[in-house]
């Protein structure tokens, strides 16, 4: 007896591939043999192109998309900020993206390969990406990196950008202009996108940081059309889209590569010191205070607004305002003397110099630094006691903290600092002992380290053979800034590894106390 086969179940069809290819910045000849392979293959070929414009990335491609691939225009929906839609310009895009992502979902469930075509590379501000987080998940996807248009711009201009241990940074011109020109002033080579109507902003923090005169516009780099001139030389009225900004790296000025790019320099020598002028001009020691703008004193506005050199740790230096003829000197941690020599040799050249410092620069800052530089240059036969220095003053962390807390350091205080690089713990134990013995509040600075994780628990075991376990601590992180916090516990029940460099902490006295959510310190003792 024959049996007959039984009919088949019908199957789904096999998803197709997502690729997003990048065709470079103009030039067909640009795109990759691999990228050009994909789309010649595809049976969708996508791109992005503005309201009523031919889309660029489709004209560099035009070449290899098969005659019977399916063509999926995305049209942006607005390519400002003006929109008559609900959720503004953000909703407008989003409800874009998100169809977009539907239409090619479609062509993908099908079966069919799908590629996304983008200018440049797909990863480096593309629309693709968005494409990317809405199906990646969902369909095997590849990406095909693609020339970048800085890098056709460098070409075009046969300019070397970075070279060495030089730093290549990317900016948005979109970035405030105040923004812009610090991190201009702050990077070796750079490269500006998304002019436009920002070019007039862009133009102006380049003076500001000093990187003006060696900028070079280029726009349509690797395109038939391509030009580029120097950025002071642009009409503001005729930036299009497709253009960019070069910094390169060798552009640096003023007192050699090191030195601009942020390095100390190296220690004066006695032959150098020959080569300075009669009347040094001063070093000024300015405190910030702990992060605000508004907690920045007038006084320190109007100093670092005069030099022509602001010396500091980096994340300090960050804080002062760039313009137009300010040289930057920023450094890593642990080389205050370094910096306290660099600031004192630029004076004796006659330079107006600012060294900074977080909070007070006498409180654990700047001050006593640049003071130690001046005497040990002696032993180097490098004098710089004719150098005049002067310490302006700052709002103190401790009193941030303070102030955030109540008045907790309205009675007697001392303030130390947990941190043993300058001097040995046996010390810091002997201090710590000492101010528990005279019942003062105490401010501790640099309470806790990746490289110094137990000494917090070992002070406040110090603290507790003297002191009850319900004296009230203080613990502020970041005060001022959008991080803020504010503890209040006791010296019983602080968990130290709560607690990091970020932190600054009060202990109390025997009299210290916590009153509707304030703690304070009676000025009397009694």
């Amino acid at each position: 007896m024959s049996t007959q086969p039984e009919p088949a179940e019908p199957t789904e069809p096999t998803a197709g591939r997502f690729y997003g290819v990048g065709v470079g910045p103009g030039d067909p000849e640009l795109i990759t043999r691999k990228g050009a392979r994909l789309i010649a293959a595809a049976d969708v070929v996508a791109y992005h192109a503005g309201r009523g414009k031919t889309s660029n990335a489709r004209r560099i491609a035009a070449d290899l998309i098969p005659a019977g691939a399916v063509e999926e225009e995305l049209v942006y929906p607005v390519t400002t900020g003006t929109t008559d839609h609900p959720g503004g310009y953000a909703g407008a895009m989003a409800d874009f993206y998100l169809a977009s992502a539907q239409r090619l979902a479609a062509h993908l469930e099908a079966g069919r390969d799908v590629v996304l075509l983008s200018e440049g590379d797909p990863m480096f501000y593309g629309s693709y990406m968005y494409m990317h987080d809405a199906l990646a998940e969902r369909f095997t996807t590849e990406v095909v990196p693609g020339v970048p248009a800085f890098a056709a711009a460098t070409a075009t201009i046969a300019a070397p950008l970075v070279r060495q241990t030089d730093v290549l940074t990317i900016l948005p011109g979109t970035l405030p202009e105040t923004e812009l020109a610090r991190r201009l002033a702050d990077t070796d080579g750079a490269i500006i996108m998304k002019l436009g109507r920002r070019f007039p902003a862009v133009r102006r923090a380049l003076a500001a940081a000093g990187r003006l005169e060696h900028a070079v516009y280029v726009e349509r780099a690797s395109m038939s059309s391509e030009r580029h001139l120097r950025v002071v030389d642009v009409d503001a009225d005729s930036v299009p889209y497709f253009s960019l900004i070069v910094v390169a790296g060798d552009s640096l000025q003023g007192l050699g590569r090191r030195e601009a790019a942020g390095a100390p320099a190296a220690p004066a020598s006695s032959a150098a010191s020959a080569a300075v002028v009669d009347a040094p001009a001063e070093v000024v020691v300015v405190g910030l205070g702990p992060g605000p703008e508004a907690w920045l004193t007038p006084e320190a506005s109007a100093e670092l607004a005069a030099v022509d050199h602001v010396v500091g740790y980096a994340p300090y230096v960050k804080r002062v305002p760039h313009r137009e003829g300010l040289t930057r000197h920023a450094s890593g941690n642990t080389v205050e003397v370094d910096r306290g020599r660099l600031a004192l040799d630029l004076a004796r050249r006659g330079e107006r110099v600012a060294v900074v410092s977080g909070g007070d620069a006498g409180v654990f800052g700047m001050a006593t630094a640049v003071f130690e530089a001046q005497v040990a240059a002696a032993a180097d036969d490098v004098a710089y006691a004719d150098v005049p220095v002067r310490v302006v003053p700052g709002v103190s962390a401790v009193q941030a903290v303070a102030a955030r807390a109540g008045a907790p350091i309205g009675g007697d205080f001392a303030v130390m600092s947990l941190s043993d690089r300058l001097k040995p713990w046996e010390v810091v134990e002997r201090r710590l002992r000492a101010v528990a013995d005279g019942d003062l509040v105490l401010a501790l600075y640099n309470p806790r380290s990746a490289s110094r994780p137990d000494q917090l628990g070992d002070a406040l075991e110090v603290l507790l053979e003297v002191r009850s376990p319900a004296t009230v601590v203080v613990v502020g992180r970041d005060v001022g800034r959008a991080e803020e916090s504010l503890v209040v516990t006791t010296l019983g029940a602080l968990d130290p590894t709560t607690v990091d460099m970020k932190c600054l902490l009060v202990v109390g006295a025997s009299s210290t106390r916590v009153d509707h959510g304030r703690v304070w310190t009676p000025r009397s003792v009694g």
